[in-house]
């Protein structure tokens, strides 16, 4: 999967309809004023086990949501509006920055952004991309 508007070239993705929004791992994450709009810039480990290659970015703030982390804990996150490419269709999506690091994977694709897109199937991984792309593929 890619993120062409962040120039990300490749991320390996999880898609979760159990979760309702998206998330990328971001660190770094900082919120400021910038020309009379609101700016958020992050950094971002695009690939799994490789914390040497670093992405850094700035995007408009499109929103800031309360969001359940994984332990069950709200947490408010900065939203970002972008385009994701799979598949060969690309569309666009809301995006909430989070770090990530210690989850398997550097992006979830929630329920928002699939539905209408793709039928999901739950005994099958890495129809994106073969699994020894992993690292730079998405698991659908």
């Amino acid at each position: 999967m890619t993120l062409p508007e962040l120039g990300i070239d490749a991320v390996k993705a999880k898609v979760d309809t159990g979760a309702r929004s998206s998330a990328l791992h971001a660190f770094d994450v900082e919120v400021l004023e910038w020309e009379g709009l609101s700016i958020v810039r992050f950094k971002v480990h695009p690939l799994q086990r490789d914390s040497r290659r670093t992405v850094a970015l700035k995007a408009e703030l499109f929103d800031e949501r309360q969001v359940r982390n994984p332990g069950g804990r709200l947490e408010l996150r900065p939203v970002i509006q972008t385009a994701v490419e799979l598949m060969g269709q690309r569309w666009p999506i809301e995006l909430t920055l989070t770090n990530r690091d210690a989850m398997g994977f550097r992006m979830l694709l929630g329920r928002r952004a699939v539905r209408g897109k793709f039928a999901i199937d739950p005994g099958r991984s890495f129809l994106g991309g073969g699994a020894e792309r992993a690292d730079a593929s998405s698991v659908i």
